[in-house]
């Protein structure tokens, strides 16, 4: 069975003064891949600013623009099509091999191969006695153990839209026990980290017509690497495996590699953003 679904990204900013000078760089293209298929894309702006398209260093496609005006409000409208295969999350096969999977974790050409989503960075940052907050159960299988994780970070937090920012340190979402999707993830990267398995932060929509928790912006999630399997996508802000309500648009080490908005503006006074994801979706026989 295959999902049809559209996703309309939108962005308005407004300043308190001109903008004289801005570059925003967007990561909101939604990846194509075996499961993911575009029927169609558009993306404008207030403007009419030519738009560029790049690829960033995770190999990602990026949408540049520079305005070549002074301005003080601006806006941007993506949207995007695209027909989803509806797969089973639970699909590979899971042998006995448990013992070996754990001494594959420790191979040195094991680590060196994954080294960039095995290291804490700036928002997977533990301090020592918050290492400790979940050990895996060597008796059990790493997908095992990645499940219960999952649903240890979905415990642990309670999911609040206010409760923190983009800035948050890790030490303190785990002092509130509060967080959205973003705060989810990094605690389940950097606590699967810790115990050796390489992850990644990925940045994506949700389609919330089950009622899952997110925002009314981008969805957050993350992915696992086990040995003889591949990577495998953990929701913890739903208890979920990555299913056919998740569309990824990219990964990498935290939110600082996947910030679906990033730009540089010479400009003074306040200004105001506002953000908002429209995601549908039907049915294809």
């Amino acid at each position: 069975m295959f999902l049809e679904y559209t996703i309309v990204y939108k962005a308005e900013n407004n300043y308190a003064n001109w903008v004289k000078n801005a570059h925003w760089q967007f990561l909101i293209i939604p990846e194509q891949n075996e499961t993911q298929k575009f029927i169609s894309t558009d993306f404008k702006n207030s403007l009419n600013t030519k738009i560029e398209y790049s690829i960033n260093g995770y190999g990602f496609k990026t949408i540049r623009l520079h305005p070549k005006i002074e301005f003080k409000q601006i806006s941007f409208e993506a949207s995007f099509r695209l027909i989803k295969k509806d797969v089973n999350p639970f699909d590979f096969n899971l042998d006995n091999h448990t013992e070996n999977h754990y001494k594959k974790l420790i191979e040195l050409e094991f680590q060196i191969e994954f080294e960039r989503f095995l290291k804490k960075s700036n928002y997977t940052n533990l301090s020592d006695s918050q290492k400790r907050l979940f050990i895996f159960d060597k008796s059990l299988s790493i997908f095992d153990n990645l499940q219960n994780l999952n649903q240890w970070t979905f415990n642990y937090l309670f999911f609040n839209a206010e409760a923190t920012d983009v800035n948050t340190k890790l030490s303190e979402i785990i002092a509130m026990q509060k967080g959205v999707c973003q705060d989810f993830t990094h605690l389940f990267c950097a606590l699967a980290r810790q115990n050796g398995i390489p992850s990644r932060y990925v940045s994506g929509y949700l389609h919330q017509g089950n009622g899952f928790f997110g925002d009314s912006q981008m969805h957050a999630w993350a992915e696992a690497y086990i040995p003889e399997i591949g990577w495998i996508g953990f929701d913890p802000t739903n208890n979920i495996l990555v299913n056919s309500n998740h569309i990824k648009v990219s990964h990498g080490k935290d939110y600082s590699d996947c910030a679906p908005l990033k730009g540089i503006l010479n400009t003074l006074g306040a200004n105001k953003t506002k953000h908002s994801v429209q995601v549908l979706r039907q049915q294809q026989q």
